[in-house]
């Protein structure tokens, strides 16, 4: 691991993983991050149709509204997000990143502006959420949030965030708009429009042997088990 001093940032694309597995490596990096020392943005699949909730989510409530399975609570809080076509990223700050410093909103709408930016380049307008509009309770993608990416006014990009004592942890998802785009182009241009916003640049990140058997035990111990997915 490094101390940062470098002033760069870390680009993981991590393809494929399943439900459970995937929660347990974004908390993984969250755990880390202070230690790799600096920023990591991960982009990453599912192996299986699934959906997650927030942290403080009620798992019975969670449950009427979709028929996607696993259903696995997030490290990070807000609402249902399916995971049968979207695109899924995370972000992992260290306490000692500015952006660790920013407001929950400023934070919101920059991750958003981010993803915005990527879009133009790619030929697609997209606007900001000017303010929210509540659909059913607890659904991520049914209304909008103030500053989700709205693609002629449907959303298309949200995200939920953690802070604590460690660091900082963004998990987003991108329902992609009805037109020709390839996700892995998407990720390309995604992570070139992030040197402008980390103002740095970027490194492909190796996660070492300390951090994959944290994503292991995580993944055995807490995201796999019904217990905990169902404790609220």
């Amino acid at each position: 691991m490094t101390t940062g001093a470098d002033n760069s940032w870390y680009l993981l694309r991590f393809g494929a993983g399943g439900a459970a597995h995937n929660m347990a490596f974004d908390e993984a990096l969250l755990e880390s991050v202070a230690a790799i020392g600096r920023p990591v943005l991960r982009f990453y699949g599912w192996t299986e149709p699934a959906a997650t909730f927030g942290y403080f989510q009620k798992y019975a409530d969670i449950a009427q509204w979709t028929l996607l399975r696993p259903l696995i609570r997030r490290p990070t809080g807000g609402g249902l997000v399916p995971h049968d076509a979207d695109w899924t990223y995370s972000l992992a700050f260290s306490p000692l990143a500015p952006w660790y410093a920013l407001s929950a909103v400023e934070s919101y709408r920059r991750i958003h502006e981010w993803i915005q930016t990527a879009f133009a380049k790619m030929g697609i307008a997209t606007t900001l959420a000017p303010c929210c509009r509540k659909a059913l309770p607890g659904q991520c993608f049914a209304g909008h949030e103030k500053f989700d990416v709205l693609w002629h006014d449907r959303k298309i990009a949200g995200a939920a965030q953690r802070r604590n004592r460690h660091g900082l942890l963004i998990q987003g998802s991108v329902q992609p708009p009805p037109v020709k785009i390839l996700r892995a182009d998407w990720e390309d241009i995604m992570s070139a429009v992030g040197e402008s916003y980390l103002g740095v640049k970027r490194e492909l990140f190796t996660p070492e042997t300390g951090l994959i058997n944290r994503v292991s035990e995580l993944t055995a111990k807490t995201y796999s088990q019904v217990a905990y997915n169902q404790r609220r």
